[in-house]
């Protein structure tokens, strides 16, 4: 029995998903998982280090981490990259400026051999704020097209009214189990070589 079987059985056996939630500062990371958990998303203060969220979804048990996105805090990200399902990348819509240091961030994120076949949801989030940048122009300016490297996805979505954001969390749920457990969630559809277009896939 190789190695890759009996470590299949093992998390098969354990149905637990290691979630790891990245991205620059105040793009709402930790409002993205108070909303997910029932808190009170009034009282969010910046992530110094890092906050742990355990919850079941669908049957599995979601370990998800929400480091701090601080420019001198990026380089300690590696410390917490070791079996990792999946990469939830918060993008604030709204802010224009930094979308270059967001890119460049995200594609050096995913040369990391520990994140290597991990799935990729890229959340917009910040989509009630007047001006947002809308998925579409997201998806061009951070070059997901170029990423063949990881099965990736993008949505946008609101921490504030709560849009998309347990439907991310579906998606992420059903693109590892597929990986993992060999697609054992209830209705998972065929996981995709590549994202459908954006159009058919999620609305902004």
């Amino acid at each position: 029995m190789g190695l890759l079987t009996i470590i299949r059985k093992n998390r098969r056996k354990e149905r637990e998903m290691r979630i790891l939630f990245l991205g620059l500062d105040n793009a709402g990371k930790t409002t993205i998982l108070k909303r997910l958990n029932g808190e009170d998303i009034m009282a969010v203060s910046p992530t110094l280090g890092f906050n742990i969220k355990t919850f079941v979804h669908e049957g599995y048990t979601l370990n998800i981490w929400d480091v701090g996105g601080q420019r001198t805090l990026r380089p300690y990200w590696r410390n917490y990259f070791e079996q990792t399902d999946a990469i939830v990348w918060v993008v604030d819509s709204g802010d224009r400026l930094r979308m270059e240091d967001c890119k460049q961030e995200l594609h050096t994120l995913l040369q990391e051999d520990r994140l290597a076949g991990a799935s990729l949801l890229v959340f917009a989030n910040k989509q009630d704020i007047r001006g947002a940048m809308a998925s579409a122009e997201i998806r061009t300016a951070l070059d997901l097209d170029g990423i063949k490297s990881h099965q990736w996805s993008i949505m946008s979505c609101s921490a504030v009214t709560g849009h998309n954001i347990l439907e991310g969390i579906n998606w992420v749920v059903e693109d590892v189990a597929g990986r993992i457990y060999y697609g054992a969630t209830s209705g998972s559809a065929p996981i995709l070589a590549q994202p459908p277009p954006l159009a058919q896939q999620f609305t902004a």
